[in-house]
């Protein structure tokens, strides 16, 4: 199944209120493991940065004045998104400021029903515990030492390995008969193909031959009185 986890940035915390988004982050997963596609993207919001924002993120007015409104981004976005379920950290902030954007350039707005919220799984499974990506990070042993300030493809990046762990962790040999699979690093460390990439196979026949029914029908005439029959006869 593919789905895609994303962050964003931006410039306050009310589109309502003519706030912009200035960054998304995306990571796509199949199944469960990243398959190393990504997208990225900085946008002008065309309207100054507050200061409490860029204290956040670090994403300043000059910055961000030579890069593209989202409105030049916003197809290619919708392309890489595609109709899979998108995976967010208190997703309804960011599913708002993802349809405001969409609305603003007459795009349509992404169906809220494809949204998983990781809070609301992080709520449901550690109640009472802390619920932020730092916090979840360090609980489940995610390496967040390179997260100085909020960066959206980072926190996609991290997200991505909570969201595996909030939905039961990998268990590499716990499959129960599902084909294993190696997570993406490690995939292409040693060259096999990810769950992306690898190609479908067709199903082979497994029915007997006639060949092979004839010799079975030999092999049980040859057995006296076999334990089967006698069951048969009682039931």
């Amino acid at each position: 199944m593919r789905e895609i986890i994303f962050d964003t940035e931006t410039t306050g915390l009310s589109p309502a209120g003519g706030d912009r988004m200035v960054e998304i982050g995306c990571v796509e997963m199949i199944d469960r493991v990243e398959t190393g596609r990504t997208f990225h993207a900085y946008f002008n919001p065309e309207r100054p940065m507050p200061s409490e924002a860029e204290a956040v993120h670090g994403l300043s007015d000059a910055f961000l004045a030579d890069k593209p409104r989202f409105s030049e981004k916003a197809d290619e976005l919708l392309d890489f998104l595609g109709d899979c379920p998108l995976v967010a950290h208190n997703a309804s902030f960011d599913f708002g400021f993802l349809n405001h954007e969409l609305e603003r350039c007459q795009r349509s707005a992404v169906s809220m029903d494809r949204m998983v919220d990781t809070l609301v799984l992080a709520r449901s499974k550690h109640p009472g515990a802390k619920h932020s990506l730092d916090a979840l990070c360090s609980r489940f042993g995610v390496d967040r030492s390179q997260r100085v300030k909020h960066g959206a493809l980072l926190d996609a990046q991290l997200l991505a390995q909570v969201y595996v762990e909030l939905t039961g962790g990998r268990q590499i040999g716990l499959s129960l008969g599902a084909e294993e699979k190696e997570p993406a690093p490690l995939a292409a460390a040693v060259g096999l193909a990810s769950a992306a990439t690898r190609p479908a196979r067709a199903p082979r026949a497994h029915a007997p031959s006639a060949a092979e029914l004839q010799r079975h029908a030999e092999f049980i005439s040859q057995m006296g009185d076999p334990l089967w029959n006698r069951i048969a006869a009682t039931t």
